[in-house]
């Protein structure tokens, strides 16, 4: 008996991160004890980051059915939605947090380079790249250092990749410290009527693995995925894979190329757990099973052992079902492209896959028993709601002292790391290879991607405010949620559905699954409203900082939402800058006495514990049904909606791109910390032109939206109740510079 088939202990389940129950379910479905090999298949596939058998329970609650869906979440690779003229569009986000908390650089460009094969494996061209970073405190010289491991890996392989940049956003907190979060999230276009499946099909069809040789980096990468970051985790970084974003380039354009050769019969990227996780999801799906020979592997080292290669995760690969008898066409595309692709197995009736080294049979389990929602463990877990929570719930704003000195704070603010420019990032990225983006000259509140050869575009974000969801986690979802689809609007686009990183805590901890479930809850209530369903994503447990006397302290609560918009007409596209002198700045929206979780209160003032900012989505659909209106009818001249920071910022990034200003005046009947610096909700800023005041006020009038005249823009001073808060030129340098300063003097 090779040490591949010996039989395997309960004490290696242990070491591997199965509990005893779950090693007894294991044996119960093989009916035998497991050897090593499968042990160390069902120790990967039943991690959490493969399985979700924390979450799936929940996640099956999200709606998933849409008017524009043509395929829906855990179908296939990604999620897929009708953009309309025989087109769709692809798109996902998911985490790379461990790998780039041990190692930044690879683990953010691999995170990117995994997320482009999710899109192009079902025949999409991806055309747009974002990201959602968090961080600890900017000052701490580990964060810094993280961070620009980070950018660069983003930047480094999506440059090279070929793919722009066109958004993201970027938090600091000092809850993110040990554990920074990197999501990545791709979207691309694909001719509709040739969707390529991750399901396997035709018995006796053969089995290729094409791309890169598969190495040793990334063994156990989805496991080490489901663990705490300690300070031994910098042991485990042999789980962190290393990328090629060249080879990926050439995997792309061979697979853009196969996909016009009818040759393929079910293709998937080889991710986390590698060719255990692509052989067993596409026969799973399929309904079919497999016969894989391990040694005709093409392997970057001599003697790997069968668990080795089947738990690699090297990158830049893919398994591809062929149609028999195209064999020949299939190698030549890749010769040409000078890739390996390899002939390692064959379709079978199933439901077995069966895995074999120089002959010998090293491991035989059932398909369906490793898949998610099969034969892998689902549990519902206990849950409670933290002591903080009741807590926040005592803020009273009569407890915050009104300021006095409004200019000083205004300028504090253009300077916190989460308000300020995130210049020194972003130019790093290439946001205009392809020469699509329609953002890069022109801010919007999203990235707008053209579609050539139409007249409709793209419309992208990613949003989540962590210490919203952290302050109350349905709430905050919903707003995150909210926030996305306002972004979409207020660029000119209409929302369509979205993609999820779930961010959070260890599960087993109740106060952590309480965030967990909050948060679920939320976005299943504003996804229904805003009639975008969730297309797919994924869930990252394990988030958190393990201190030496055993205490854990979790990031931020962070469901990411990445959301898909459409610009039916790119005469719609609306940017955010103030373009004409004289034009009239109005609020749309109910302005509120909150300053509930604000960066002010937050960051400026000191005060942690607060409930999340004012908010009612009955209001925020009023809004932004006002605002498509108003895009659309061309009675506006600028929207950016009102976030973090409040009013002042949103005034602030509008006057910067073209270095106008504006002379507003607030009202008595509110607190003036709160009108210009609390986030409540359902807000927006436009400009109108004075000849369009009445049109525009009879068009808002019908709708029922607050309306609140502000002021108008002027020529280069900002100024508020008569009172100068400086020039545009001068907040454009604090603002422009607060995170670049800080990254040159480490």
């Amino acid at each position: 008996m090779s040490s591949a088939t010996q039989t395997a202990t309960l004490e290696q389940a242990r070491e591997m991160g199965l509990l005893p129950e779950e090693f007894q379910k294991i044996t119960e479905i093989l009916g035998r004890t497991p050897n090593f090999t499968e042990m160390c298949v069902y120790s990967v596939m039943w991690s959490e980051h493969c399985s979700y058998k924390n979450s799936i329970k929940w996640l099956k609650t999200l709606p998933k059915d849409g008017p524009h869906m043509l395929v829906k979440a855990g179908e296939e690779n990604a999620g897929l939605v009708d953009i309309g003229d025989g087109m769709g569009c692809a798109f996902k986000i998911e985490s790379h947090n461990h790998p780039s908390a041990i190692e930044p650089y690879q683990g953010a460009a691999t995170g990117v380079g995994g997320i482009n094969r999710d899109i192009f494996t079902m025949g999409a061209r991806p055309v747009a790249l974002l990201n959602s970073l968090r961080f600890g405190e900017l000052s701490n010289p580990k964060t810094q250092w993280l961070m620009e491991g980070v950018v660069k890996g983003i930047g480094d392989y999506g440059n090279a990749f070929g793919i722009p940049t066109v958004g993201g956003e970027v938090y600091f907190d000092e809850s993110y410290q040990v554990n920074p979060l990197v999501n990545a999230m791709s979207a691309g276009l694909i001719d509709s009527t040739k969707i390529i499946s991750a399901k396997a099909s035709g018995v006796g069809n053969p089995v290729f693995i094409v791309g890169s040789a598969t190495g040793k980096d990334g063994i156990k990468g989805a496991s080490f995925a489901s663990k705490d970051i300690t300070e031994e985790s910098a042991k485990d970084l042999p789980s962190v894979q290393v990328g090629d974003p060249f080879q990926e380039k050439l995997l792309l354009e061979a697979t853009m190329e196969l996909a016009e050769s009818d040759a393929i019969r079910g293709m998937q990227d080889m991710g986390a757990a590698g060719i255990t996780c692509s052989t067993s999801e596409m026969s799973a799906g399929g309904k079919v099973g497999m016969d894989i020979q391990l040694d005709k592997v093409p392997t970057r080292q001599e003697g790997m052992l069968p668990f080795e290669i089947l738990l690699s995760e090297s990158q830049e690969r893919m398994l591809v079902v062929i149609e028999k008898g195209q064999e020949e066409k299939v190698k030549a595309i890749f010769d040409k492209w000078d890739l390996h692709a390899a002939e390692i197995g064959v379709v079978t009736e199933g439901p077995m896959v069966r895995y074999f080294m120089n002959g010998e049979l090293v491991s035989e389990i059932p398909a369906e028993s490793l898949v998610l929602g099969g034969g892998a463990p689902q549990y519902e877990r206990e849950y409670k709601e933290p002591a903080y929570f009741a807590e926040s719930k005592k803020f009273n704003i009569d407890s915050i002292p009104v300021p006095t000195d409004f200019v000083s704070i205004a300028k504090q603010l253009m300077g916190l790391p989460n308000i300020a420019s995130k210049r020194w990032i972003y130019e790093q990225y290439d946001s205009m290879v392809g020469t699509a983006t329609m953002t890069t000259n022109r801010p919007s509140d999203a990235g707008v991607v053209n579609i050539k050869g139409t007249n409709k575009a793209l419309v992208l974000t990613v949003d989540c405010n962590g210490r919203y969801v952290n302050a109350d986690p349905e709430v905050g979802t919903m707003i995150a949620v909210s926030e996305a689809a306002r972004n979409i609007v207020c660029a000119g686009g209409i929302p369509s559905a979205i993609t999820n990183c779930l961010n959070f805590g260890n599960p087993y901890i109740p106060e952590v699954y309480w965030q967990f479930v909050g948060a679920i809850k939320g976005m299943s209530a504003a996804c229904r409203k805003f009639e975008t369903p969730v297309t797919g994503g994924n869930v990252s447990f394990y988030n958190q900082t393990v201190n030496e006397d055993g205490s854990t302290r979790p990031v931020f609560p962070t469901p990411t939402i990445g959301m898909l918009g459409v610009m039916e007409d790119k005469s719609h596209h609306m940017t955010l800058d103030f373009k004409y002198k004289g034009d009239l700045i109005y609020l749309l929206g109910e302005p509120m006495n909150d300053i509930a979780s604000s960066e002010y209160l937050y960051n400026v003032l000191g005060v942690k514990n607060s409930p999340a900012p004012a908010f009612d989505i009955e209001k925020e659909f009023a809004l932004q049904t006002m605002l498509k209106h108003l895009i659309r009818e061309h009675l506006i001249n600028a929207a950016h909606d009102i976030s973090d920071g409040g009013l002042w910022v949103t005034l602030a990034e509008m006057a910067m791109p073209a270095q106008l200003g504006f002379d507003i005046e607030t009202p008595l009947e509110f607190r003036k910390d709160a009108f210009l610096f609390g986030e409540s909700q359902s807000r927006a800023v436009v400009t109108v032109a004075e000849s369009d005041k009445d049109a525009f006020l009879d068009a808002v009038a019908e709708s029922q939206v607050p309306l609140m005249l502000l002021g108008h823009v002027t020529k280069g001073r900002m100024t508020i109740d008569q009172e100068e808060y400086g020039s545009v030129e001068e907040m454009s340098d604090i603002y422009n510079n607060a995170i670049g300063n800080v990254m040159k003097k480490k």
